[in-house]
């Protein structure tokens, strides 16, 4: 599995909460979402790094910005498959909460446990807001609101969570999501390609169907839509 770094943590810990041994997850650096259009090409080279050593390659991405250019990868380097979404945040809430979020305040960012930790170096200093503060303006200035979709109970991270609202002018708003839509979404993802990489090559390649729930996120990342129109970000 080639996936985003932004859902390591929680793709480990539902890996290991089922057993499943003979998955392998290879994560590509998140800062990637600081320019989405490099994302494809990085993972088509990821993808043919892993050919011959691996049965079978599923990336764990969303179309993470890329207007379509993942999926276009994806396709010319045999029809592998992803998570399907346009974002790793409804991978956390499920589609339906997702967009209910956004059409309640299309001014929505989005931060996630990963986002809240790492949000210094990868909000902060990478758009050099420390250094120029008039960028937060600029970059955040159609934004009306912080949602976290907290997957942990973690009373230091929402607090660090709070403080990024607080940094960037924007309401807070505490949502706590856990990781059972990315855990239902990735056994039924897994499932479905094991069968047909099953009945295509004759092999059975399913993860184990019985086991515990895990219950254990840019341009910039965080927002769910590219900065470089922010006044259709939603």
């Amino acid at each position: 599995m080639i996936a985003c770094g932004a859902l390591g943590r929680e793709l480990d810990a539902i890996k290991r909460a089922h057993g499943w041994r003979h998955l392998r997850i290879k994560c590509l650096d998140a800062r990637l979402h600081n320019r989405p259009a490099a994302i494809p090409e990085r993972l088509r080279q990821e993808i043919r790094r892993s050919r011959g050593r691996h049965r079978r390659i599923f990336v764990a991405y969303a179309d993470c910005g890329t207007w379509g250019g993942i999926d276009r990868v994806l396709a010319e380097e045999g029809g592998i498959e992803r998570l399907p979404g346009a974002h790793c945040y409804q991978f956390f809430a499920g589609p339906q909460r997702f967009e209910q979020l956004c059409e309640e305040e299309p001014g929505t960012f989005f931060l996630t446990d990963f986002l809240t930790r790492s949000f210094r170096r990868l909000v902060v200093e990478a758009l050099q807001l420390d250094r120029r503060p008039e960028l937060i303006q600029a970059f955040f200035g159609n934004y009306r609101r912080v949602v976290y979709l907290s997957q942990s109970q973690d009373a230091q991270l929402l607090a660090e969570a709070q403080r990024a609202a607080r940094f960037l002018g924007l309401d807070f708003w505490h949502v706590h999501v856990g990781c059972a839509a990315l855990n239902a979404r990735l056994q039924a993802q897994l499932r479905s390609s094991g069968e047909r990489s099953a009945a295509d090559a004759g092999l059975l390649a399913r993860a184990p169907a019985s086991a515990a729930a895990a219950s254990a996120s840019l341009a910039p990342l965080g927002a769910a839509r590219p900065l470089a129109a922010p006044s259709a970000a939603t």
